[in-house]
């Protein structure tokens, strides 16, 4: 079952920003812009993590948490608290009153992402019970490993990224620009030619002793998973 995560934010441009990441992830994501369509939402749906800005109009965050707790059918979801406050005292309050990690503005969205899955899996494991196959090549987000033809593969963590993104979207071409954006993310300067290195280190590990390369080039537009050109 794929995870749904209801993400409360008040800023629209913050907000869009989330949905598209967390989609981009294979979630199901549904937005409130206040505490009070927050506390509605979850009432209609019961979310599998929350991500919970801390300042929201009508409703403060740490009272939707609050409220959350006290529902039977939302006591143990999974909440991340966004906030602007950093201070120590800001942070345990926020955990006493429930929240399972905090975020502090402004973060990235890779990181984001990760601790949506490190919650996930500590909390609830069976949700983050994460494998793709595509043909012979098998990736464990959980367990961080990748294996083709039954032999492990090692990769550093962009090439993991990488090929976990690609994995996805099996036979799609992407453009280095793309790729940039969905890995490394749009918050990151990193030169656009830095895709090929990387590129071609994946390639490496991934062929081995192995014939057959299953990452097409695509002259003039970019690259693609595609396990039926291997």
């Amino acid at each position: 079952m794929t995870p749904y995560v209801l993400v409360v934010e008040d800023e629209d441009a913050l907000a869009t920003l989330l949905h598209y990441n967390l989609d981009k992830e294979g979630y199901v994501v549904g937005v409130a812009g206040d505490g009070e369509e927050a506390l509605t939402m979850a009432s209609e749906r019961a979310p599998d993590l929350v991500i919970l800005d801390w300042m929201l109009p009508k409703v403060s965050g740490i009272e939707v948490c609050r409220r959350l707790r006290g529902r039977s059918e939302t006591r143990n979801v999974p909440i991340i608290m966004l906030t602007a406050r950093g201070e120590e005292s800001d942070r345990i309050r926020g955990l006493d009153t429930g929240a399972d990690d905090y975020v502090v503005k402004p973060f990235s969205m890779i990181e984001l992402t990760a601790r949506v899955r490190a919650v996930l899996r500590r909390i609830r494991p069976g949700l983050a019970d994460d494998r793709i196959t595509v043909g012979d090549i098998v990736i464990d987000r959980v367990a961080h490993r990748v294996k083709r033809q039954g032999k492990e593969v090692h990769l550093g963590p962009t090439e993991f990224r990488l090929l976990d993104y690609l994995m996805q979207h099996p036979g799609r071409v992407f453009s280095r620009e793309q790729l940039l954006d969905a890995v490394w993310g749009s918050d990151v300067y990193v030169e656009a030619r830095t895709v090929d290195v990387h590129i071609g280190r994946l390639r490496k590990a991934l062929n081995g002793d192995v014939d057959g390369d299953p990452i097409r080039t695509v002259r003039s537009a970019g690259y693609s998973l595609d396990l039926d050109a291997a």
